[in-house]
C-alpha cells in the first residue's frame, strides 16, 4: 500500500554522504534509467569508486539520501533501479524500510506487496527519469 509524501525536515545529508557523491550516484542512475536497466549494489559501488570497508553500507547511505530527495520532490524513487542479486532482483530490505519512513510504502520488505511496490516504483522511475534524461539532451 502506498501513502502520501512525508513531511520532511530541511535537507541534511547523511553522515558519509557528500553532495558530490549524491550527484554522481543520481547521474549514474539516470543513465541506467535511460537504458531501462536495473543495476546491482555492487555495480553502483564500482561506478562510484567506493572502496572497503563497508562499501555496500556506503551505497545504502547514498541511496537513502536520493530517496529522501525524490520523496521530498514527489518524484519516483530513482533508488528503485538498484537491486540485489541475492534477493532475485529486489532491493535490499533497507529500501523498503526507507520507503516506509518516507510515507511511500506500507508493508513488509518481502512478499507480494513488496514485489508489487518495487515493480511499480521501478517502472515509474524508468519512465520519469528516462524522459528527464531525454529532455536534458534536447536542451
Amino acid at each position: 500500500m502506498t501513502t502520501g509524501p512525508a513531511t520532511l525536515a530541511p535537507r541534511t545529508l547523511a553522515p558519509g554522504v557528500s553532495e558530490e557523491l549524491a550527484q554522481r550516484a543520481r547521474a549514474h542512475l539516470r543513465e541506467a534509467a535511460g537504458r531501462a536497466a536495473a543495476i546491482t549494489y555492487r555495480e553502483l559501488a564500482e561506478a562510484l569508486g567506493l572502496t572497503p570497508p563497508q562499501t555496500i553500507r556506503q551505497v545504502t547511505e547514498v541511496l537513502e539520501e536520493l530517496m529522501r530527495e525524490d520523496a521530498a520532490s514527489g518524484r519516483p524513487l530513482l533508488a528503485a533501479l538498484v537491486v540485489s542479486r541475492a534477493r532475485g532482483g529486489m532491493p535490499a530490505p533497507g529500501f523498503f524500510d526507507c520507503a516506509q519512513r518516507l510515507g511511500r510504502f506500507d508493508g513488509p520488505a518481502s512478499g507480494t506487496e513488496a514485489w508489487g511496490f518495487h515493480e511499480a516504483e521501478l517502472a515509474a522511475a524508468i519512465a520519469f527519469w528516462s524522459d528527464a534524461a531525454q529532455d536534458a539532451k534536447r536542451g
